[in-house]
């Protein structure tokens, strides 16, 4: 019983690695923002590498895809959807795999307890869903 868990577990990992590379990632963030770049290194440790691209107009950027309403520092598409700030990778694969109605997901502010940030504890980060009218919903914790 115990190896035919270990086996759904490493073929649940393995589709969910699959399927963050098959989406198109890319990050926007500004060249001056160490925390950005720790969170592309945590991003690129959990299979999703995005193509990044230094700006300096974030608010614009946040504007233009929906997540000035819950913003962060830096600002990630994939998969057709925003993931605003340090959210972590479990959310990320949650929207991929579900492919909910909404806009994307945020980590408001700058938590210091999210990837990227500092030290992050499973289950206690929450994150705030973006519908497509701009309203913000809970998502959950991460």
């Amino acid at each position: 019983m115990q190896h035919r868990l270990r086996l759904i577990a490493a073929a649940s990992l393995a589709f969910f690695t699959a399927l963050a590379q098959a989406a198109p990632a890319k990050l926007y963030k500004s060249a001056s923002c160490g925390c950005c770049g720790e969170y592309v290194n945590y991003l690129n440790a959990n299979g999703i590498r995005p193509a990044v691209e230094n700006r300096e107009d974030m608010d614009a950027i946040k504007r233009q895809h929906g997540s000035d309403v819950a913003a962060s520092c830096h600002t990630l598409l994939i998969g057709g959807y925003t993931v605003e700030g340090h959210v972590p990778v479990t959310a990320i694969r949650k929207l991929l795999k579900e492919k909910p109605a909404i806009r994307g997901i945020s980590a408001p502010g700058m938590p210091l307890d999210s990837p990227g940030m500092g030290e992050h504890k499973s289950g206690t980060l929450p994150v705030v869903a973006i519908g497509r009218d701009g309203k913000v919903s809970d998502w959950g914790k991460y």
